[in-house]
């Protein structure tokens, strides 16, 4: 393969670009994945933020909430709009990594034989990888966006 050609890409690899790409689809897939169980399990997550957040949200909201990121998660996915959409899935991700805190300070506590805190552990790769997708977003130069401007 060769280099994308455009003057807003000087020096950009097709790996470089291939690599953003697969961060880009991962990131937006973890996301994905819950957005869409807030619309096939929404009482779930009314239970969920009643006990993390103290906050009765009532039945409709985690449609709401769900449908939202299932369209930011898209636009991620597309590369469009990537200083809003990158930075809010940054956001989504860093709100979900603040709740759980407490079990990523403490990943190797043991209840009944079993580390109980130890997969949350992947919420901090999984964020790092956000903040890297936006700080490398005028680097991605296969999104939708970097083809819009080429045209």
């Amino acid at each position: 393969m060769t280099q994308p050609s455009s003057a807003n890409n000087a020096g950009a690899s097709w790996p470089d670009a291939f690599g953003l790409l697969v961060l880009r689809l991962g990131l937006a897939w973890f996301l994905f994945v819950w957005a869409v169980n807030k619309i096939l399990a929404p009482d779930q997550y009314v239970r969920i933020w009643g006990y993390f957040h103290g906050i009765e949200i009532g039945a409709a909201m985690p449609y709401f909430m769900g449908g939202a990121q299932v369209v930011i998660c898209l636009a991620m996915a597309l590369g469009l709009w990537r200083v809003v959409s990158y930075g809010l899935g940054f956001l989504m991700h860093g709100v979900t990594s603040i709740v759980v805190l407490p079990s990523l300070i403490a990943p190797f506590v043991i209840e009944d034989g079993f580390p109980v805190n130890r997969n949350q552990s992947v919420a901090l790769a999984a964020l790092a990888g956000f903040a890297a997708l936006w700080l490398l977003r005028r680097h991605d130069h296969w999104s939708l966006d970097a083809w819009l401007a080429r045209r």
